[in-house]
């Protein structure tokens, strides 16, 4: 049985399960889950969680082939069946709690460069619960003897009930293969829609720090510095992910088959001992 660190302000309380992947089990406004939830005593997996970390990378790695530094790095595949490494792995691994309170806690994990991931690093996670909003910071530190690629972000699957409208703006959205791995970029607004029919699995960038799930028991807002955005839901699905992310999809792969800038695909290269941070927003009321 994992532990599971309650936080709570108000009529908002979140669940939170550190030995399961830093995850989060849940997040309710009262009885109302505002992500899809699960209370923290009865969830046995992260692929029950209602969010997780993504670090050092987020999304996918093409065919679990790291290309860097004109060397491939082969690294475990680790979401049967997919072919690919997908969604970092600090997900998949326990971390520790440094701080807790009613409303505050702060985890821990570090790393030492394996099959999963070739280089050395720690990393950590605040979350900060206030009236009506939970503040979420993580941040990761290169702790290898050589510049690192590095890639931050969150995987929340919010609830997505059967009149929920999304609504965001952005630059550009990036196409996909059969292989679940970007194609092109092509220009595009964002989306301002009901989401009971909605099909996307994308990663827009251009994404200008702002996204509003609404529907007659919630309203939902979602905030970063991040510009970047990763989309999933189908008809099927009674939850919808919304991640912020500081890179696109498979970036570092792409950089190596096109020459493209890290910067342009907002991959992060830390020196040896430098940091990389970044903040997510979740704020919610009820609509009626």
């Amino acid at each position: 049985m994992t532990s599971t660190l309650t936080l709570r302000n108000g009529h908002l309380l979140c669940d939170l399960k550190p030995e399961l992947g830093g995850s989060i089990a849940g997040l309710w406004l009262g009885p109302d889950p505002v992500l899809r939830s699960v209370s923290g005593a009865h969830m046995q997996s992260v692929r029950q969680s209602a969010s997780y970390p993504l670090v050092p990378f987020s999304n996918r790695i093409g065919h679990g082939q790291l290309q860097w530094a004109g060397t491939s790095h082969p690294l475990i595949k680790n979401f049967d069946p997919e072919p690919h490494a997908i969604h970092g792995i600090g997900w998949e691994r326990p971390w520790a709690v440094l701080e807790a309170s009613d409303a505050f806690a702060l985890l821990s994990f570090e790393h030492k460069a394996d099959a999963s991931w070739p280089f050395d690093f720690d990393a950590s996670q605040a979350f900060k619960l206030e009236a009506g909003a939970l503040e979420m910071a993580i941040s990761i530190t290169n702790q290898s003897q050589v510049a690192a690629p590095v890639g931050l972000g969150w995987h929340p699957y919010f609830v997505k009930r059967a009149d929920t409208e999304v609504d965001f703006s952005a630059t550009g959205r990036w196409e996909m293969g059969s292989d679940k791995l970007p194609t092109h970029r092509i220009a595009h607004t964002g989306l301002h829609q009901a989401t009971a029919e909605l099909t996307v699995d994308h990663c827009f960038d251009g994404w200008d720090g702002l996204l509003t799930l609404q529907d007659s028991i919630l309203r939902v807002r979602v905030s970063s510095a991040l510009s970047r955005l990763v989309v999933f839901t189908t008809p099927e699905r009674d939850n919808i992910a919304v991640e912020p992310v500081s890179h696109v999809n498979n970036a570092l792969n792409i950089m190596a088959q096109t020459g493209a800038k890290a910067e342009d695909l907002g991959v992060v290269v830390l020196q040896p001992g430098q940091t990389y941070s970044c903040e997510m927003r979740i704020e919610v009321e009820r609509t009626a």
